[in-house]
């Protein structure tokens, strides 16, 4: 017998024995782990063994998720050699080091031990994280490892797995991706902290910078999009012995696992989806365009809402007179003096810009920041390195910025060096000392003459009674005098007229000193128009967000009640979305949709949950929905709203106000109103902004139904896509879009219970979270047209309009 065949016969003995070895989650130094036989890990989580991936015949070792049936690899031992037959062996020499050989290669793989092992016996443990270790047979749970694999990652990122720096032994952990789904080998896709002055998480495609996070401010990362979350926490250490971001799940029995993409080329995060039995895509990076590292150039910001998506920051200008070339970036409009005349501007919701030249102090505030970032000639921005609370420490950056972007909400404030002509500074210090009190004087003396006259108004006000004015209101807005809206409108001329609501008429007015208004006057045949005046003056005065219409004052003066608002140029959202015209409704792609899809929802949130009154706005629909220059929407007509204090949250009316169509089912038969009903109408809307089409008036001729009903149709046929608008056809991501559909379907569900809350609602809209099957709808059949006649919580049939018909009672 020669020595091969002694030799493969051992083999064989071997695996008979290690048949009966394996029962346990340990390889101890007397054992052999072959190709068929694998460790389990105590709570049965994962597995580790011998695997091939994709169509490759080879073998390597890896690990991999027990409990789930779709194998998922989460790490290789052997990347970089793999075994070519099924001969391969994993074992514990005589130093104590975990090696894997195989017949015909030999050694292939050996662990790096990050401290020597003792004279004690060893073993090999697969944990229920998913972290294989080596560490004494005596040491029991103690996490004094020799040796373990969350130190060493391959493509994925594991809860409690740190991606970082040990800063006192020179390791680092970085996730690197595959090169295919059938070579586990090292791709060129890296992920991985860089440690300049203020860290950041960054990703790098070969030796070109790929992506950043921006650096960590004390919540999240600058860039990031995740918010704090029901899934997993985030965190991120920076000491003088480690420097490391990891993250941990909130809820034990959720699976979650990061992966870097070689053919996808993103960063994603997925959640495994017990209902569907599949991995969920839950957020993924770079998210757009304005993801990509330094798009834009020096000092140029990159913002997805405008076009073309790089613009200069203000107070720059393009570096080239036909701005082309994104790359190029921008210059000052005025030079710097590099000394202690320049200034701050304040730039606000951007990502930090690349922290490759910067610096950072935790001792140091805000203001101190800015005077050591004044004294250097060479700093040319500076914030807070930590956002919480009222902020605390300070990061510096020096030489030109690159990589901003702008978010619509969320990102930070950032104070960039300006010239002293820019900020339109004079003369030195001293003089503008007397310049400010000079002024200030002036204002308050200013301040005080307006308060009396004001006080002396609303009195007289107060005073009036009901013949047509409004009485005992603590107005907290600015009154106009009649005179100065009727010159601005033109004698409110039907050539400035911008419009018709249940109100009354709304007219396009400006005033003297140039600001565009927009004039709402109650209509004098209109019997509910004080009150719904009364009821928009007083919620008004205490609501202000950026997705609200900023009311800025009224006039009440004979007859005539006027709301004086600000301007929005694009009016409102229905004309964009319903109208006729083709090249209008191109206009709203499907980027600007979802940029006013988010505004509106967080601008319900605000009035549900952070405005000082809840308020519930009971007539929420596309025409009650307007958009400024930048298309971004702000909510309107509070006139049928209804504020609560304390922890109410809903209601009961015998009479039914708002407008069929958008109303929850539980309002308009029952008069039941809450936070959930103002979700319902939510819902529609988003409907109504994905598909073009109004609920109101929809009727499919085949199946009978409303837009609702042909959206749940068309859900439950696996066809959601056949209800985009044509007029966004080829400008979206499609997953994003179903995705918008599947929430819109959440917030029309029949019973408010089933519904979302608002919060809930834009974490769905910001995340790739997995979200709950929807249940059937309220309203599926379409209906005819209908008023709400104040007399009956029933509709009643009438020839038709969208406008709000409303009757309101005392509160």
């Amino acid at each position: 017998m020669d020595a091969l065949s002694l030799l493969l016969i051992c083999c064989k003995l071997l695996l008979i024995f290690s048949e009966f070895s394996f029962a346990s989650d340990v390889l101890t130094s007397s054992q052999s782990l072959s190709d068929g036989n694998t460790l389990i890990s105590k709570g049965g989580s994962f597995e580790l063994g011998f695997f091939s991936p994709g169509s490759s015949e080879n073998r390597y070792v890896g690990i991999w998720y027990k409990s789930i049936p779709v194998k998922t690899v989460v790490w290789v031992a052997n990347r970089l050699k793999p075994i070519n037959d099924s001969s391969g062996l994993l074992t514990i020499n005589r130093t104590g080091n975990p090696v894997l050989t195989s017949l015909s290669m030999g050694i292939v793989w050996s662990a790096s031990l990050s401290k020597e092992v003792q004279q004690t016996p060893v073993i090999l443990q697969l944990l229920d994280s998913g972290n294989l270790i080596l560490r004494g047979e005596q040491d029991g749970d103690s996490e004094n490892y020799f040796w373990q694999s969350f130190d060493y990652p391959s493509d994925t990122l594991l809860p409690g797995m740190k991606l970082g720096w040990d800063l006192k032994t020179g390791l680092e952990r970085r996730v690197t991706s595959w090169k295919s789904s059938n070579d586990p080998s090292p791709g060129d896709l890296i992920w991985k902290i860089e440690r300049q002055g203020n860290p950041e998480l960054v990703m790098w495609k070969g030796s070109t910078k790929f992506y950043r996070t921006g650096p960590w401010n004390g919540v999240t990362f600058s860039a990031s999009s995740i918010k704090p979350n029901p899934i997993f926490n985030s965190s991120f250490v920076s000491n003088e012995d480690e420097l490391y971001y990891t993250y941990i799940l909130v809820d034990k029995a959720v699976f979650s696992r990061t992966l870097v993409n070689q053919t996808l080329s993103l960063r994603q995060r997925f959640v495994w989806s017990k209902a569907t039995q599949s991995w969920e895509l839950y957020i993924s990076v770079p998210r757009d365009q304005c993801d990509t590292y330094n798009l834009c150039g020096d000092y140029g910001i990159c913002s997805i809402s405008k076009s073309p998506v790089c613009q200069c920051l203000k107070g720059f200008k393009p570096k080239s007179e036909v701005y082309v070339e994104r790359s190029q970036g921008c210059v000052r409009t005025k030079p710097l003096n590099y000394s202690r005349r320049d200034g701050f501007v304040k730039f606000n919701d951007l990502k930090l810009p690349d922290s490759t030249s910067s610096w950072v102090s935790k001792s140091i505030n805000l203001n101190e920041c800015r005077e050591k970032c004044s004294d250097n000639s060479s700093c040319m921005a500076y914030t807070n390195s930590d956002i919480r609370g009222e902020g605390s420490g300070c990061a510096m950056w020096f030489g030109d910025l690159i990589d901003i972007r702008y978010f619509q909400d969320g990102g930070q404030d950032l104070y960039i060096r300006m010239s002293a002509s820019e900020l339109g500074a004079k003369g030195e210090p001293t003089t503008k000392i007397v310049v400010i009190v000079i002024s200030s004087a002036a204002l308050l003396a200013v301040v005080l003459i307006a308060g009396y006259l004001i006080r002396k108004r609303r009195r007289n006000i107060a005073e009036k009674t009901e013949n047509g004015q409004i009485h005992n209101i603590d107005l907290e807005l600015p009154l106009f005098e009649l005179a100065t809206i009727v010159s601005a409108t033109n004698k409110f001329s039907i050539n400035k007229k911008l419009g018709q609501g249940g109100f009354g008429p709304v007219y396009k007015g400006m005033l003297v000193d140039g600001q565009e208004i927009a004039v709402k006057r109650l209509s004098k045949i209109s019997e509910q128009g004080l009150k719904e005046l009364k009821n928009e003056v007083i919620l008004f005065s205490k609501l202000q967000h950026r997705n609200l219409v900023k009311l800025l004052g009224c006039c009440i003066q004979g007859e005539e009640k006027l709301l004086i608002y600000e301007f929005m140029p694009n009016k409102s959202l229905d004309s964009f979305i319903f109208g006729l015209d083709q090249e209008r409704c191109k206009i709203l792609d499907w980027s600007k949709r979802f940029h006013i899809i988010c505004g509106i929802a967080r601008g319900v949130m605000y009035l549900h949950q952070d405005s000082r009154l809840r308020i519930i706005h009971r007539d929420l629909k596309a025409s009650n929905v307007l958009l400024d220059q930048d298309m971004n929407p702000k909510i309107s007509d509070f006139g049928l709203a209804r504020a609560f204090a304390g922890d109410e949250t809903e209601g009961n009316t015998n009479r039914v106000v708002g407008t069929y169509g958008y109303m929850a089912p539980e309002y308009a038969s029952d008069g039941q109103f809450s936070v959930k009903s103002d979700v319902f109408s939510f819902g529609i809307l988003l409907l109504e902004i994905i598909s073009g089409k109004k609920n109101r008036g929809f009727y499919h001729s085949d199946n009978k139904l409303n837009l609702i009903g042909h959206a749940w149709k068309l859900w439950n046929e696996g066809m959601p896509s056949q209800l985009i608008d044509p007029c966004i056809q080829g400008s979206f991501n499609l997953a994003e879009v179903i995705r918008c559909i599947h929430i819109g379907l959440l917030c029309v569900q029949q019973h408010p219970e089933d519904r979302p809350s608002m919060p809930s609602v834009i974490l769905m809209l910001g995340s790739e979270i997995v979200l709950p099957q929807p249940k059937q709808p309220g309203y599926l059949a379409d209906r005819n047209s209908t008023r709400l006649d104040s007399s009956s919580s029933m509709p009643e049939p009438c020839s038709t309009n969208t406008i709000t018909i409303s009757e309101l009672e005392g509160r």
